[in-house]
């Protein structure tokens, strides 16, 4: 991975055993193919340290090592109170509980209802439950990294979700906007925060209300969406605790026309006059279309880009597809799971899938699925788990990383 502010640096030997050829950028993860771990020496957030006690500022400073590596400690979850089954939605569209689950696997999602609560107070919520796992005080979270594609005011939620948790040092927090890849963005953003910026303590938070940009009417992309916000705390470690083994990063923006909702104006709004010099001003208010998909074309691009994204990921962690422990997909549709795990030769009962509950939840599927898999005992302290998101814009990629 290509660093704007320092070079990488051998140091300790990986514990994995390696035998890749020869790779040319590590823009897409944290090690390298001859099984060599990677530090960063960092001049611009770290800070110097003088040659000697002698030296003048003018003189030539050497940059400061930085050796750290970062491990997920804390995970949460929350979901609105209003459940919509297959059989609500047949009141609405012409379709039923086995079109259904036949096509997408899902039976239920929770839906963000006029009297429930906000997507800010279900991410806050989740944030919560990750700092209690991890018993780490809100005071102490150094950055707060908000992943949704829907947030509650234009310009970003994750200053209110800070001010939620009552962060008392100000923590910086800002959104990521990258839909159902949120997370992953996020995920990795927070361990480059930690490596190469000396913060100590991340909030991850994927949270989505994509229920609020569906059409009702639309049979084919209504049964899809549900609302959910989950949370991962990352946390600076020693190199040898590192939770990061390698990940791999993708957008195709010509992939854009098959998964999108775009801006357009508002048909309601009365014509502005025309101060009789500029034709087309002052212009007409906009908004965000419900969702638009190609639900063939997605399913392809998923079940080709994902595997391929996932086996390089494992390539520069250096480990095979038979040593994780689990697979953790976005929780899209799961004949997509299914063809995934089958192309990896990973065996259903280590694939880690709760879609049936909760359906697309965007942004918010991994950590979700991941709070669950842990607070039930599923996914234990130590294991190995593949990881993928897909979806808008169009955003692939994946990760492996470990748990505790």
């Amino acid at each position: 991975m290509a660093n704007t502010s320092g070079f990488f640096a051998t140091s300790l030997p990986s514990l994995r055993p390696r035998n890749l050829p020869l790779v040319p950028s590590f823009r897409s993860g944290f090690r390298s193919s001859d099984g060599i771990s990677k530090v960063i020496f960092c001049s611009s957030s770290i800070g110097t340290e003088k040659v000697s006690s002698g030296a003048s500022p003018s003189e030539s400073r050497l940059p400061r090592l930085v050796s750290r590596g970062c491990k997920l400690v804390g995970c949460g979850s929350a979901v609105p109170s209003l459940q919509i089954s297959n059989d609500d939605l047949a009141k609405l569209v012409d379709t039923n509980d086995e079109w259904i689950s036949v096509r997408t696997g899902i039976r239920n999602r929770r839906v963000i209802s006029g009297k429930d609560r906000s997507l800010t107070a279900l991410a806050a919520e989740a944030a919560r439950g990750a700092l209690q796992m991890a018993q780490v005080d809100p005071d102490d979270v150094d950055l707060i990294l908000m992943c949704t594609s829907t947030p509650e005011d234009l310009f970003g939620s994750a200053p209110q979700v800070q001010k939620a948790l009552g962060c008392k040092r100000n923590p910086l927090s800002y959104d990521i906007t990258a839909a159902c890849s949120g997370f992953l963005l996020g995920l990795v953003s927070a361990c480059s925060h930690i490596r190469g910026g000396g913060f100590s303590n991340v909030l991850v938070i994927g949270a989505d209300a994509l229920s609020r940009y569906v059409d009702w009417s639309d049979r084919a992309s209504c049964i899809l969406f549900g609302d959910a916000a989950g949370a991962v705390l990352v946390q600076a470690c020693d190199t040898e605790e590192d939770g990061l083994f390698g990940f791999d990063l993708h957008s195709d923006g010509d992939g854009q026309r098959h998964l999108n909702a775009g801006i357009k104006e508002k048909e309601m709004d009365q014509e502005l006059g025309s101060n009789g010099s500029v034709v087309g001003f002052p212009p007409r208010n906009v908004t965000y279309s419900c969702i638009q998909m190609n639900g063939k074309e997605v399913f392809r691009f998923a079940v080709r880009c994902v595997p391929q994204s996932i086996e390089a990921a494992l390539q520069k962690a250096g480990i095979d597809s038979s040593n994780i422990d689990w697979l953790l997909l976005h929780q899209a549709n799961q004949r997509i799971i299914d063809a995934v795990a089958s192309r990896l030769e990973v065996p259903s009962e280590r694939v880690i899938s709760n879609l049936a509950n909760y359906g697309n939840t965007s942004a918010a599927s991994i950590p979700l699925a991941l709070d669950e898999a842990v607070r039930s005992g599923k996914v234990k302290a130590g294991h190995t788990i593949a990881t993928s998101g897909f979806g808008a814009g169009l955003t692939w990629g994946s990760a492996i990383i470990r748990w505790g």
